[in-house]
């Protein structure tokens, strides 16, 4: 273990002691993993030489006025502080417009800490003392002023592989979210299993968040792009909505986890939303066209 991931180990548990302490009653932080300090204590011990999963917890903060709740979402790299922090903060009393826009101001505060310095704290300040406004006046928030710069948000697509996918109800849970989160892309089932989701940066990265956790394990981000638009990021989509692609397997259909998708109808999916280079990052084999 280096001298690095120790130092960043050691003061994640120390800023969690201090929420724990700020936080007291039961509830107020909840953890992905209940086990995953006593997990980390034994790592920085020696007797446990598996790295210990990321903490992830929620904590709920109640804002005086309105009177209103707050989730924070919260997770730390292995490397934080060292890394950025991931945090993603939601209300029933916030509309998704202001969500967003709560949230580009939470994440423009953290980005202004340097590297090394905890700011678990600091994003609950912020919170405490910025959110009513992003409660209060909800037609400021829509009403375009003359003299107000256009505001840009960040368009963003992500290539998601996963070993597979089969069962009905993560499936469900995958398409569940994707339309509640107003993105759109595909999940296509079977093995391999590949999600593309597309929309403003904090909804794929909420989707992101909350297919992956808390056990789903053989599953990762293989691509991602991005743009900068004042727009509503319609024009920049490549799908329309949201939804399950199925497509012919090969293999002996008895065994349910022994079939893999067809990957010539991928690729050929792929080109009709102008998207045949992510077939390379995804499977590392060259696509090649039908018509040569």
């Amino acid at each position: 273990m280096s001298s690095s991931m120790k130092e960043c180990l050691q003061l994640q548990l120390l800023e969690m002691e201090m929420l724990f302490s700020m936080f007291p009653n039961q509830g107020e932080v909840k953890l992905e993993d209940v086990n995953v300090l006593t997990n980390i204590k034994r790592f920085l011990e020696g007797t446990r030489e598996a790295l210990p999963p990321k903490i992830e917890f929620v904590i709920t903060l109640q804002i005086e006025e309105p009177k209103v709740k707050i989730d924070l979402q919260v997770t730390m790299p292995h490397s934080y502080p060292y890394a950025a922090l991931q945090l993603f903060g939601r209300s029933s009393e916030l509309d998704r417009q202001q969500q967003l826009l709560l949230n580009k101001g939470l994440t423009s505060y953290i980005g202004t800490f340097d590297p090394g310095e905890l700011c678990v704290c600091a994003a609950i300040q912020w919170l405490q003392d910025n959110s009513a406004s992003y409660f209060l006046n909800r037609k400021l928030v829509y009403e375009p002023s003359t003299q107000a710069k256009p505001v840009k948000n960040t368009f963003l697509r992500m290539w998601i592989y996963s070993h597979h996918i089969y069962q009905q109800d993560l499936r469900k849970k995958i398409l569940d979210v994707g339309k509640r989160l107003d993105v759109t892309g595909f999940c296509m089932t079977g093995k391999p299993g590949i999600i593309c989701v597309e929309g403003f940066k904090e909804h794929c990265e909420e989707f992101w968040h909350t297919i992956r956790y808390p056990n789903w394990k053989h599953i990762s981000c293989k691509h991602a792009e991005s743009v900068e638009t004042e727009g509503n990021g319609e024009d920049l989509r490549l799908f329309h909505s949201f939804e399950e692609l199925l497509l012919e397997a090969h293999g002996d259909y008895g065994l349910r986890n022994d079939y893999h998708m067809n990957l010539g109808q991928f690729l050929e999916f792929l080109k009709k939303h102008k998207s045949e280079h992510v077939f390379q990052i995804l499977f590392g084999i060259e696509s090649k066209s039908s018509d040569s």
